[in-house]
């Protein structure tokens, strides 16, 4: 129990300073279930009930998100942070698991840095797909050409 709790608050830390203060714990709540590596003893996933949030990646020390981690942070993330909307016709593409291109980005959050997590929106606020920043927010705006997110998970995908 005591490992538990101090897991917990590593998590919810390591989740305010990727995603912003206090998303921690909210992405975090005290029922959630953290399975640790049988190799190393190291935080590996993180569950709601049964669906992983997220699992913390050895190398960076920050969070991978899946779908469902993405929507929990999305909902709360306030102002709204990490994110890139994409044109409607790119929709069908990039929830199947496509990267994003940076000429089908309409809008974005411009403090996005290369590296980082970033959740692919749509039109209507939608969550499309989520994954990882390939150019900056300024970048992604200036380029007309080439990938700006490499996306791990759509939602089309199973």
């Amino acid at each position: 129990m005591f490992e538990k709790r101090i897991a917990l608050e590593k998590i919810r830390k390591i989740a305010d300073y990727q995603f912003g203060k206090g998303v921690g714990e909210k992405l975090f709540p005290d029922n959630v279930e953290i399975v640790f590596s049988k190799r190393t003893g190291k935080v590996k996933h993180i569950y709601l009930g049964k669906n992983l949030l997220a699992t913390l990646n050895p190398l960076t020390g920050l969070f991978t998100l899946t779908m469902d981690g993405a929507k929990r942070i999305f909902e709360i993330m306030q102002p709204k942070r990490l994110w890139v909307q994409i044109e409607q016709d790119a929709v069908p593409f990039v929830e199947g698991g496509k990267d994003v291109f940076a000429k089908y980005i309409v809008d974005l959050d411009e403090e996005i840095r290369p590296g980082e997590e970033v959740i692919v929106i749509d039109g209507k606020g939608e969550i499309v797909a989520v994954g990882r920043a390939l150019l900056s927010g300024m970048e992604m705006k200036a380029f007309k050409r080439g990938v700006a997110v490499k996306v791990r998970r759509g939602r089309g995908e199973n």
